[in-house]
Order: structure tokens, then sequence, then C-alpha cells
């Protein structure tokens, strides 16, 4: 099936809320970010909105960590963010957590805001038929569902059992109910293979998703995993699937990374996302746990608008690389917090030390420049927030 085909398979209101919430909106509303950064303005095109840090698995290089006990944002400062963000023609968020589904008004914040588009990011263990037919009627929501491995890599990945299995059955769920589904895979050495074959890929697509989203690993967190962590060589190998990849799969490929033309970037050093943590620090991206606001300081605009920390960090980082300037240079990241007297939002204590003895590593910057082949995809890159995102 191709790309259109799988399109208009999907449900009739999930697919007009896709070409009208996320689609046109979307572009008008980057439009209207690429017209406040031209004079200094500093509220982000989308958001990426971390409802809970609460899990039921605990990954390899995952960054959220619960701290003494599970933390949630309450739904009035959700609504709250939204709400503001709608006022500055922001209508796209990425909803994250821990695993968002444990958070219980979920399906509570898509209803409240139908003219809104939400991502929603999933392990997809706890995406059941229930849940499905809820997020079908309702109409605004992807579930983009991680898949990490085949069946011996995934377990291991993700720290627990059978998870290659539940995660196809959540693929097969989500798609069986007509919804716009997406697969997500954090690529590492463990997964590089199955991230690059045309058998995995053509798999996925006949189970009926539209998208499949490439992150490059990151080790941080509890279990950083250094070990999994891609060379330049394997880096460069991803990206040349992904762009050759794009003019003959039946599916949408996205990356987080580069350009129309092949430039490597970081959004969060763009301003074109930031994101909100569970306790409602406003972090530069989710994996630079550190933050000078939090969304209970006022208006979100204000916030935005008179944080030092966001608008020194765009300018440092852009000046110093155009790849992730955790991967390249931790300790410059816990320098730069310290210098702004940053919090350490991870509830990990010690994680501000732990930065300067960290390894560095490679990240999408070391790749090639490879400009992009299929005309959809430069202009989509070009005239949209598409393949633009700040999760990974």
């Amino acid at each position: 099936m191709s790309i259109t085909g799988t399109l208009f398979r999907s449900d009739r209101r999930c697919l007009y809320k896709f070409v009208v919430n996320m689609g046109w909106k979307g572009m008008a509303g980057f439009k209207r970010f690429q017209k406040r950064k031209m004079i200094g303005e500093l509220f982000p095109a989308f958001q990426f909105i971390s409802v809970t840090n609460d899990c039921n698995l605990r990954c390899q290089g995952c960054w959220v960590s619960k701290g003494e006990q599970a933390g949630s944002l309450n739904i009035d400062q959700i609504h709250a963010v939204i709400n503001e963000s709608k006022k500055h023609g922001s209508y796209f968020f990425g909803i994250l957590g821990g695993e968002p589904l444990m958070y219980p008004s979920l399906l509570e914040i898509f209803r409240k805001h139908p003219d809104c588009y939400f991502q929603l990011f999933t392990n997809g263990t706890l995406l059941h038929d229930r849940i499905a037919s809820d997020l079908r009627k309702i109409g605004n929501v992807t579930p983009l569902i991680s898949l990490e491995g085949d069946e011996e890599v995934a377990d291991i990945r993700r720290g627990a059992n059978h998870v290659y299995k539940r995660t196809l059955s959540a693929i097969e769920t989500a798609t069986k109910h007509k919804l716009i589904t997406g697969v997500a895979v954090s690529v590492c050495k463990s997964n590089l293979k199955m991230a690059v074959s045309d058998d995995f890929v053509q798999m996925l697509a006949k189970k009926g998703i539209l998208y499949l989203w490439y992150y490059i690993y990151r080790p941080i967190g509890e279990n950083p995993s250094n070990h999994l962590a891609l060379e330049v060589a394997e880096i460069e190998k991803l990206r040349i699937f992904m762009v050759e990849g794009r003019r003959k799969f039946p599916v949408v490929l996205i990356d987080s990374y580069w350009d129309a033309d092949g430039n490597p970037f970081c959004p969060a050093a763009e301003g074109l996302s930031h994101h909100i943590n569970s306790d409602g620090y406003i972090e530069p991206c989710p994996v630079i746990q550190f933050a000078s606001e939090n969304i209970k300081d006022g208006n979100l605009k204000n916030v935005y608008e008179q944080s030092d920390f966001l608008r020194d960090f765009r300018k440092r980082v852009n000046n110093k690389t155009n790849g992730c300037v955790l991967m390249e240079d931790p300790a410059w990241v816990a320098n730069f917090a310290q210098k702004h007297h940053a919090v350490n939002s991870s509830n990990r204590a010690g994680m501000p030390e732990a930065l300067h003895t960290a390894a560095s590593f490679p990240s999408h910057s070391s790749c090639l420049r490879i400009p992009e082949k299929h005309f959809a995809y430069r202009f989509a890159k070009k005239r949209a927030f598409f393949g633009l995102g700040a999760y990974g």
C-alpha cells in the first residue's frame, strides 16, 4: 500500500484532524514562529509535555527518573499551557512520559482541545482496544509507538519480558482502529541492523503504519549503557538509509536532525521546540534536564520571553555545534547550567556532577552533508516543522 493509500485508509475524523490541525495549522504556526524569531521573540512553534514521569518499563538510556515517587502535572496546568500556546498559533504538542498512558486524565486533555493535534509517545504495552477506540473517536491523536529491537534485543533494551510481541500487538491494534500510526526507533548498536533493513520497514508498512521516526540513541539517565552509542560511520549509514528510503518505501521516514540540504541542527537551539517536564520545569529539550523557569511562574509567553537561560542556550549552542551538545560535550552543559544557576530537573541527585566526567559521543553533526533527494521531503522541511522534532 502507498503512503496515500495508508492515509485514506485511516478513519475519516482522524484524517480530517491530521490534515487540518497538524498539516494546515502546523504550517501556519511554523510561519508565525519564523516571524517571531526574526524580531527576537522566544515562544516555540510547538512543545513537548511530559505529563508524568511514571512508567511500567525501565529502558536503557532513558533520561526519565521518578526519584522517591512518581510525579505528574496537574491537568489544569496542562490545559493552561495548551490554551496559551494556541494564542500564539502553536497547535501541535508531543505528549511524553514516562509512559503517558499511565496518566489518568490523558484522554481528557485530547477531548478538551479538539482544535489541536497531539503526538502520543508510548511504549505501546498499554495501548489496548478500548484506548484505541477512544482515540479514534477523539480523532486528534497520532500514537507514536516505540519499537526498540527484535524479540531478544527489545527485552534487554526495555528491561521487561515479551516487549517485542506486545509492541507489535499495539501497532496492530492502532492500525486496526484506523488511527494514523507511527513507529519510533531509538537507533543504537544493538538494533541498527534491524533499523536499516528493507524487510523491517516493509513489515511495518504491511501493518499499516503511516510513518517511521528514527532517533539516535543518547546514553544518559540511570542506565546510560554507553556501549550502545553509535559511531560516526553508523550515523552516516542511518542517514543514507533514510534519504534513499524516502524514494522507495511506502511509509514516511522522519528524522529529527537534518534540514532539507542535509545540514545538521538542534531544534532546541533554534527555539523551534522546548520541553515541559512532569514538575513543570521548562527545559531546552527532554534530554537536557536543567531549567531556570517553571510554568508556575506566570504567563507562559512572559516566562519564555524573560528566560535568560533559554535565550543564552540558543546563542551559545548555535555558536558551538550544530549537533547534540549533550552528546558531544556533557561537561559544557553542566557548566552552562551552573553559570545560570539552573535547577537540576532530572530527579537524579548528582546528575550535574556526573556530566563533568561523562563520556562524549559523536552526534548527527559528524555525518556527511547529504541533501534530501525527494521533492516532498525538501518542501516539507523548508515550509513546515515536519521532521524537526526535538525528542530523542
